[in-house]
């Protein structure tokens, strides 16, 4: 297995050609976050090709490899008329990551609640009705939603991030079947406990619990999931819709 080396991170280069995705253009949300999924998602797109506008917060701190056409954006899923404003300016748009997200405390207040379904959910609804005329020209055009394990059996700490990811399941395939005569395909990914910067604010000892009940002993990594999108995003997944991918290590299955 060749291991390419792309922002820290060791992207496999085994699965798909070269350039797989050459002259297609990604949008991926949430993906300014160093160390991220949607960074490390942007990172894997562009490296199989594809020219990727990574929209989020603070992107001006987003470090990206020369070698990759990925372009950071700033950028507030929650502000309607700024997101309008970029997809009505995109001339081509063929893969569409949403997969801006938060985990806040306080979920009981009502204001938490509201906000976290904005950008975990609601957003990612508005986002792909505005990309869908674009992806109706493509010829692979694929979305690919952000659930969570949560979705699954929830979690008392997290009401709202948890009610999120269950509805990112009813959205995708809700749109999945609306769009499908479009040629739009619409699935999402699951993630389980995986390593990124937001495992540091755990208490201590709580990953070597999390990694004892996982059935695979480790944690995920962020370009692990990166690669599950490029699997939706490519012909081999050309009859795949409305599907939701755990990527977990099969803690979610007990």
């Amino acid at each position: 297995m060749e291991l390419i080396n792309i922002g820290g991170m060791n992207m496999a280069n085994v699965t798909y050609q070269k350039d797989i995705l050459k002259d297609k253009v990604a949008v991926v949300t949430g993906g300014t976050s160093n160390g991220g999924l949607g960074t490390a998602t942007a990172f894997h797109l562009a490296e199989l090709g594809a020219k990727v506008y990574t929209l989020g917060l603070k992107a001006d701190e987003t470090t990206i490899p020369n070698v990759l056409d990925v372009e950071a954006i700033e950028m507030d899923v929650t502000d309607e008329e700024k997101i309008e404003k970029f997809f009505s300016d995109l001339t081509q748009l063929d893969i569409l990551f949403n997969g801006a997200g938060v985990n806040m405390p306080d979920q009981y207040k009502y204001d938490t609640y509201k906000k976290v379904m904005d950008i975990n959910a609601n957003s990612a609804f508005h986002i792909s009705n505005l990309a869908r005329p674009l992806l109706a020209k493509s010829d692979i055009a694929s979305i690919i939603n952000v659930s969570s394990m949560y979705a699954i059996f929830g979690s008392d700490m997290a009401p709202a991030y948890s009610a999120s990811k269950g509805a990112i399941g009813q959205i995708t395939k809700s749109l999945a079947i609306e769009y499908a005569d479009e040629g739009i395909r619409v699935n999402a990914v699951a993630p389980g406990w995986i390593d990124t910067p937001l495992m540091d604010s755990l208490p201590e000892g709580q990953a070597e619990t999390i990694i004892e009940r996982t059935p695979m002993k480790r944690l995920g990594k962020p370009e692990e999931v990166g690669q599950a999108v490029a699997f939706f995003c490519t012909p081999a997944a050309s009859f795949v819709t409305g599907a939701i991918l755990p990527i977990d290590g099969a803690y979610s299955l007990f």
